[in-house]
């Protein structure tokens, strides 16, 4: 219950952050928008609708056609989130920011829809329309998020330039792309991870030394080399980018000769990491 009281507390905090960017730096400059906030956007352009409203009503049907690609959990923080994103859209609509310096506003404006949907997407939400379709690409071909979300806003982004014009569209792109490295960043944070393999005749005391001083699981597997047809055991190891110097040190101090190879690894779930089920 704490948690669930956390995560929703995220959403609403979230949903109002991109109701700020939105109000404060996206309608003020005439900038357009991705997703069903671009489409807002474009209906308030022209027949000065309110982004609150519309939006409520627009998710509202998307929901409705998009719940069964969604988990309960995720179903209900929609729900949430699309409701206060509303809210705060009305709310917010007449503050603003006395700024005429287009790329800032550009800038400040892609930082605070990244952090806002950010939020909503790191405890399990999603803000409905196209966060669904980025949700669904997500779980069935395994894109990531961040660029997923931004390849379907910029489709909804490119339509708008029939409105706004080639000028405004070049700074939404700007916007957009540095809201999804914001949000990429707020999902995944900066403690990103690294997998490590260690080919080493010492492997056994590499390991232990391991699991004494680093307090990490190593797991190996069964190998040979091709030329030599000799059989090898390969330690793989999934380590914090701040632990590679100690590992390195570990290795260089038993075996200068071990073989190692470091990899990037953008998620990991499992025992001492993150629970899969989240």
């Amino acid at each position: 219950m704490k948690k669930r009281l956390i995560d929703i507390l995220f959403i609403i905090l979230g949903s109002f952050i991109f109701a700020l960017a939105v109000n404060l730096f996206v309608i003020p400059n005439e900038f357009g928008e991705g997703g069903v906030t671009g489409i807002t956007i474009i209906l308030y352009y022209v027949f000065q609708w309110s982004p609150g409203l519309v939006n409520l009503i627009i998710n509202a049907f998307l929901l409705i056609a998009g719940y069964k690609f969604l988990d309960k959990t995720t179903t209900i923080y929609t729900i949430i989130a699309v409701i206060f994103n509303s809210l705060f859209l009305h709310l917010t609509e007449s503050w603003n920011i006395p700024s005429d310096e287009l790329i800032l506003n550009a800038i400040f404006g892609g930082i605070f829809t990244g952090v806002g949907i950010g939020m909503i997407i790191r405890v399990g939400g999603t803000t409905a329309g196209t966060a669904i379709l980025a949700r669904m690409t997500n779980k069935y071909l395994d894109w990531n998020i961040s660029y997923s979300l931004l390849f379907f806003d910029l489709i909804v982004a490119f339509s708008s330039y029939f409105i706004i014009g080639a000028e405004s569209l070049m700074f939404t792109i700007i916007m957009l792309y540095v809201g999804t490295k914001v949000m990429d960043f707020i999902i995944e944070g900066l403690n990103s991870k690294k997998a490590v393999m260690i080919i080493s005749t010492q492997q056994n005391e590499i390991a232990d030394q391991v699991n004494v001083m680093m307090d990490r699981g190593v797991t190996v597997l069964s190998g040979h080399g091709y030329y030599t047809k000799s059989a090898k055991e390969i330690l793989y190891i999934v380590i914090s980018k701040q632990e590679v110097s100690m590992l390195k040190k570990i290795v260089k101090t038993i075996d200068k000769e071990a073989f190692l190879t470091i990899h990037d690894v953008r998620d990991v779930f499992g025992e001492g990491f993150v629970d899969i089920s989240k």
